[in-house]
């Protein structure tokens, strides 16, 4: 006879983790914050033009489904049942933007992913209707009107898909970000499902007031959104209804945060003047400012941090944002092919341990915090004969943190009291040259959990606290304290400032690039469709061309 099933984990709760790059299921334990097991799935992007970035919504649906039964069959195989998952909870890419069939359940276009920058002409015109001593729009979203956020994304759809068009006159349309698509999907879809969002999301579209807490009918007017595709605002920790099919049939999904407040959570900055920098696609510096928004005067965005229940009120954070993180190394490996794996970046770092003059600006969608600049492009700059692969390598992770950097001082302005440590989360934490580079450049600790999945540790810890469900206490005494890595500072600080002085001249060299006349601006051309990397390598063959030209040694 099989041996009974594992009863002593006690009640588990498991968080959905969609990112732009992948999608993961983990499995905590309510009573100790351990991961159990996990599975993850990779996702394609699609570039159709230069700066547009779209990804299938049925295949992220797709690896939700294929995460949770990998993981519950891991869990099996462990002797673990998994009825004792009690709720799920549910983090995701924040302003990727979905708009789907009601009737059907297909989406009716591809999701436009946060990245994209089709919607520049949108906003240049939308600023030209904003009255020059009155932005009504960040006064109430907090946000600086850009193509970052979901409202334009959506207001692009609703002007060039006539699929959308036609939908949105015969009543059939909906519109999320990515967590409304999964919960009504998990929930049902056509059959029932419950179309909803956070607040943490919801604060992320440019048409929801985060005073009120709810869709503003101002906002909805200047972008023209019909407010009857917007799906209900709930809070971050509440039932909002149970999945319908395959291994967690009948379980609730009662937690749901932006990835980045999620991170916030699971690190447990409950405390005004807590902060976290999450290394993703993207890299995301959020500081908790307390029950008050906290407007910034250096270029950082007031968002939603958490509303953990319907009854509690609304935190604030500050966020500094920074388009290009992770990406950069996933576009050295699949656009440059200067390494095979994501993890061969830390080794060739590793080699020299200096960049060698030569910096990277992975400006590749312009520049997001602090400089909000749309017109910015990519540069590599200070490339001599005796730069290679390596010194690319260190650059690319240095531009990282300078970018981190950036974002940092603003705040500390902001704030008015300078952070005396970071604590830092996401996968990029796992490289621990990098995570040397940023105490170098900082000047200050940098603290890592060794269990980096803080993500989806704030997700379940969300979806266990809910009413209804109450298997994860938020209590201060009943949190679990989260074993920390420290990196020290290991440079003088003369050196840092010296580097970072450089950096920003490379900074400055990289804005101005997409004009009018540019033609990414204008009609797509043979040049306008071909990568970054192309310029680059283009320019590097042509300098080498050259040399053996004059007779120079290589």
């Amino acid at each position: 006879m099989a041996d009974p099933k594992t009863a002593a984990v006690g009640p588990l709760v498991g968080a959905v983790v969609q990112g732009t790059n992948s999608t993961r299921f983990l499995v905590f334990s309510s009573k100790t914050a351990e991961l159990l097991s996990h599975h993850k799935v990779e996702l394609t992007q699609e570039f159709p033009k230069e700066g547009w970035v779209e990804q299938d919504p049925k295949e992220i649906l797709q690896s939700v489904y294929e995460c949770i039964a990998r993981t519950c069959e891991k869990l099996d195989e462990m002797n673990v049942d998994i009825s004792n998952i009690k709720a799920v909870g549910i983090s995701n890419q924040r302003e990727t933007t979905v708009i789907w069939d009601k009737l059907t359940g297909e989406p009716l276009y591809n999701a436009v992913v946060w990245l994209d920058l089709r919607t520049q002409t949108t906003v240049e015109d939308l600023s030209k209707k904003i009255p020059g001593n009155s932005n009504f729009v960040k006064s109430k979203t907090g946000l600086p009107l850009s193509t970052y956020f979901s409202a334009v994304k959506l207001r692009w759809m609703l002007d060039n898909v006539r699929h959308v068009q036609k939908a949105v006159e015969e009543g059939r349309a909906l519109f999320g970000t990515i967590d409304s698509w999964l919960i009504w999907s998990l929930t049902g879809g056509v059959n029932g499902g419950v179309h909803c969002t956070d607040v943490t999301n919801a604060s992320r579209t440019m048409l929801f007031n985060i005073h009120s807490l709810e869709w503003d009918k101002e906002l909805c007017d200047f972008f023209e959104i019909p407010m009857d595709l917007l799906p209900n605002v709930f809070s971050s920790s509440e039932i909002y209804g149970l999945i319908k099919t395959g291994a967690l049939e009948g379980v609730p999904i009662s937690g749901c945060l932006g990835d980045q407040c999620a991170a916030l959570v699971g690190q447990m900055c409950f405390q005004e003047g807590q902060a976290k920098n999450t290394y993703g696609t993207g890299c995301f510096l959020l500081c908790n400012t307390g029950r008050k928004c906290v407007f910034s005067e250096h270029g950082l965005l007031t968002t939603i941090a958490y509303k953990l229940g319907k009854e509690k009120p609304a935190y604030y954070a500050l966020e500094g944002s920074v388009a290009i993180a992770g990406a950069v190394i996933r576009w050295l490996r699949d656009n440059l092919g200067i390494i095979e794996t994501s993890g061969d970046i830390e080794k060739l770092a590793k080699e020299v341990g200096t960049s060698y003059g030569c910096y990277f600006v992975p400006a590749f969608s312009g520049l997001y915090a602090p400089y909000w600049e749309p017109s910015a492009r990519g540069i590599l700059c200070g490339l001599t004969q005796f730069t290679n692969k390596c010194h690319i390598a260190f650059a690319a992770l240095e531009a990282v943190c300078f970018q981190t950097r950036e974002i940092l001082e603003a705040m500390n302005r902001d704030c008015g009291i300078p952070l005396r440590h970071l604590q830092v989360d996401g996968g990029m934490t796992d490289n621990k040259v990098l995570m040397q580079l940023q105490a170098d450049i900082l000047h200050i600790p940098v603290i890592k959990p060794f269990m980096p999945e803080t993500t989806a540790l704030g997700a379940a810890m969300a979806a266990g606290a809910a009413e209804g469900v109450s298997v994860w206490s938020l209590e201060p005494q009943a949190l679990s304290v989260l074993r920390m890595e420290r990196f020290q500072p290991q440079i003088q600080a003369t050196e840092s400032e010296i580097r970072y002085a450089t950096w920003k001249k490379a900074v400055m060299k990289s804005m101005g690039w997409v004009t009018s006349q540019s033609p990414e601006s204008g009609d797509p051309s043979i040049f306008s469709s071909m990568p970054l990397g192309f310029f680059i390598v283009s320019s590097m063959v042509m300098l080498i061309g050259a040399r053996y030209i004059s007779g120079m040694p290589q």
